[in-house]
């Protein structure tokens, strides 16, 4: 179990990389996933282009739900989201930059689908098979005897080599190949595409306020590791909280026992030493909460009312505040803690002192 706590520490502190890695394994799943796929026109002119769309639209559509479900900054992104204002403001900018971030990664894996299903070319064949023109690649002098609804039916038939059975009409290999063309480069225009738009948002984003952009990067780490900090010290009180809760109860059902151990030796004495302390450690992970309509009332206030972004600078016990703060107000102009405004340090003016010599 310790490994594989470590480990999930580790895939924590480097998320990032993690969420990178998983992106990468998904674009090769969707790759190997439509070589094992098994590809089957239906060769019905009603169906072939909803089958061979479908298969090129469908799956990237999976694989883009897929990356947002596996992203753990979604449910972090919802709540920051839907959270209540409370006491600390709610910036767009950091909304937007998290779910840029989610969704650049999300496109990686449909992005490799659609390039390798194009440069395949089954899909596309199978899509507009039907639209090919008949005379480029038939014998004229047979195709005139036929009907329209033939020419569609033999027509829906060229992805199918087992029941195309009319070669002589028109060469299936050419039509194939032909369409297939098409669809590479289809393909090659969508990589291209793909990779410009890349290349242009990594050009771009410099030219823009930089300063903007890494406050904005910030605060959105911000969000990131506070709520792990969260959840690590809720895990951490709630341990302390069932440890000091099951102490007591065995502790108040075995007075007896207790009252015997207290006459026990000086090393049992040392031991009992030991325990305090650790008495001790466990009430400062508990920070005071011991009650449950207390945690959750802390919880519920986390959620409603987050405490502003704006740290207090504890002051030395004992230093007085007089001269910082006009008439003695321990807790400022506007009832900052310790003695600031706002618990900010007020701008207070710096004073000039003269000396003058005389001759005299």
């Amino acid at each position: 179990m310790d490994k594989f706590r470590m480990m999930f520490q580790f895939l924590q502190s480097n998320q990032e990389s993690f969420m990178n890695g998983i992106c990468g394994i998904m674009a090769l799943a969707s790759a190997q996933l439509y070589s094992a796929f098994e590809f089957s026109c239906p060769c019905i002119p009603e169906y072939n282009y909803a089958y061979g769309i479908g298969l090129l639209v469908t799956p990237p559509i999976w694989f883009f739900l897929l990356g947002f479900v596996l992203n753990n900054n979604v449910s972090m992104l919802a709540e920051e989201w839907k959270r209540p204002t409370g006491k600390r403001v709610k910036d767009p900018t950091i909304l937007r930059y998290m779910f840029v971030s989610i969704t650049q990664r999300s496109l990686i894996a449909p992005m490799v689908w659609i390039s390798v299903t194009l440069m395949d070319g089954k899909s596309f064949l199978c899509a507009f098979s039907v639209n090919l023109d008949i005379h480029q690649f038939g014998n004229s002098t047979l195709i005139d005897g036929m009907t329209e609804v033939e020419i569609v039916k033999l027509l829906a038939k060229i992805p199918c080599k087992n029941i195309f059975n009319q070669p002589e009409v028109i060469s299936r290999e050419a039509a194939s190949r032909y369409i297939k063309c098409i669809s590479q480069a289809f393909g090659w225009v969508f990589l291209l595409l793909m990779t410009l738009a890349a290349f242009m948002i990594r050009a771009i984003r410099p030219c823009f306020t930089q300063a903007a952009f890494l406050k904005t990067k910030y605060w959105s780490h911000y969000v990131d590791i506070e709520r792990k900090l969260f959840d690590e010290t809720c895990k951490e009180h709630a341990k302390t909280f069932a440890k000091v809760c099951i102490q007591q109860y065995f502790e108040s059902i075995s007075g007896d026992m207790r009252s015997f151990h207290k006459h026990r030796s000086s090393k049992d004495d040392s031991d009992d030493d030991d325990d305090d302390d650790k008495k001790k450690s466990d009430e400062d992970k508990l920070l005071g909460i011991r009650d449950q309509d207390d945690m959750n009332k802390v919880l519920w206030n986390w959620h409603t009312c987050k405490p502003p972004l704006a740290l207090r600078k504890e002051q030395p016990d004992g230093e007085s505040h007089e001269g910082l703060i006009p008439n003695g107000d321990v807790r400022g102009v506007s009832g900052g803690p310790n003695g600031y405004a706002n618990g900010h340090a007020p701008d207070l003016p710096k004073r000039e002192w003269a000396a003058y010599y005389s001759k005299v």
